[in-house]
């Protein structure tokens, strides 16, 4: 499987941390809030957490203080086809093929649900033939990239289609209020909105740089489910975010790049690029001292969580295409995300 095209997509609405911190102050919530939420608050806010601005689907952060199903539900279903068509197109475009060329489509999301799915208003909005075949994956969190790519590994592989289309989008401002649960106000500040789309096929594109996708893992633990997932209260997501989750990563990480060094080539010291979702600060930090990495292996990462937060689902392949944008040496990348489960995937990359 061959990379082809790669197209991100965020809305056009920017805003720093600082300006986040104001409107939380400014929100009717902000007084409500418990003294030690509202000092958690302007401490990550204010402070080095690894984010300088974020995007998000409101032209106005006062709107984001309207925590209603209905409105929360709303924000989802305008943005996430908006956001995921957008980055498709881009894909398409980078990848030199017309929307008749596409044999399936294939979108993950776990901050909003649509029925029919979001296939559906992409493909509408793409004018895809009529027989593609369309996947809706949910409930993967942030990690949903690389089984969304397994997904089109195995179409591509078994000859069901010659050219795929993968999309992961995220209106994380769907999911976001404020109240006196830590992981909620600490998602309230790492999370922004995005989507990023990969165009892949059965053969390399002749116009681009050769990225092949070659072998690819999965780790998953059940038992520590409960320390990163999304539930339903009063009608509207409540991310769970544990403070376990930073070393947990990093430990799964370790543990998954080990077997797969085992059984595939190439050796741990081949490795050349690092493609990793950041889930923020203190999780990069965690992972750079257990896997013993430079600075310079996770500026990609870093630089999108800088630049954009941690945007769940389509975060690796912002970084994947900040790598590719920036030409870094080509080689073995390792490619990886984790996300609720807990579960943690990678794949190894030979780039030339």
């Amino acid at each position: 499987m061959y990379f082809s095209g790669l197209g991100t997509a965020v809305p056009p609405w920017r805003f720093t941390q600082a300006e986040c911190l104001a409107a939380f102050q400014r929100a009717p919530q902000f007084s409500r809030l418990a003294p030690r939420s509202q000092a958690l608050l302007r401490k990550v806010l204010s402070g080095e957490n690894g984010i300088a601005t974020r995007h998000a689907s409101v032209p106005d952060l006062a709107e984001a203080f309207l925590p209603t199903p209905d409105a929360l539900h709303e924000r989802f279903a305008r943005h996430a086809p908006a956001l995921a068509s957008q980055a498709a197109e881009r894909a398409l475009a980078a990848a030199r093929i017309r929307p008749a060329d596409v044999d399936a489509l294939i979108v993950s999301t776990c901050t909003g649900y649509l029925c029919p799915g979001l296939t559906s208003h992409v493909a509408e909005q793409l004018g895809l033939r009529p027989d593609v075949q369309a996947l809706d994956l949910v409930g993967q969190g942030c990690g949903a990239a690389l089984p969304n790519l397994r997904t089109a590994e195995a179409l591509l592989s078994s000859s069901r289609a010659g050219h795929v289309l993968s999309v992961c989008v995220e209106v994380c401002s769907a999911a976001a209020y404020l109240d006196d649960d830590p992981g909620v106000l600490i998602s309230a500040c790492l999370f922004g909105d995005g989507a990023a789309a990969a165009v892949l096929s059965a053969r390399p594109a002749d116009h681009a740089r050769r990225v092949e996708w070659t072998t690819a893992a999965s780790l998953l633990v059940p038992a520590e489910r409960d320390v990163l997932r999304f539930e339903q209260r009063g009608g509207m997501l409540r991310n769970i975010l544990g403070r376990e989750v930073p070393g947990l990563a990093a430990g799964h990480l370790e543990e998954l790049l080990g077997t797969l060094v085992q059984s595939h080539p190439p050796t741990r010291q081949d490795i050349t690029g690092w493609i990793l979702h950041a889930g923020g600060r203190d999780v990069l930090a965690a992972v750079q001292k257990r896997l013993v990495l430079e600075d310079n292996d996770l500026r990609h990462s870093a630089a999108v969580l800088r630049e954009f937060g941690n945007l769940s689902s389509p975060f690796v392949l912002f970084v994947l295409d900040r790598a590719l944008r920036e030409n870094a040496p080509g080689g073995w990348w390792f490619l990886s995300a984790f996300g609720a489960g807990f579960s943690c995937h990678g794949a190894f990359l030979k780039v030339d």
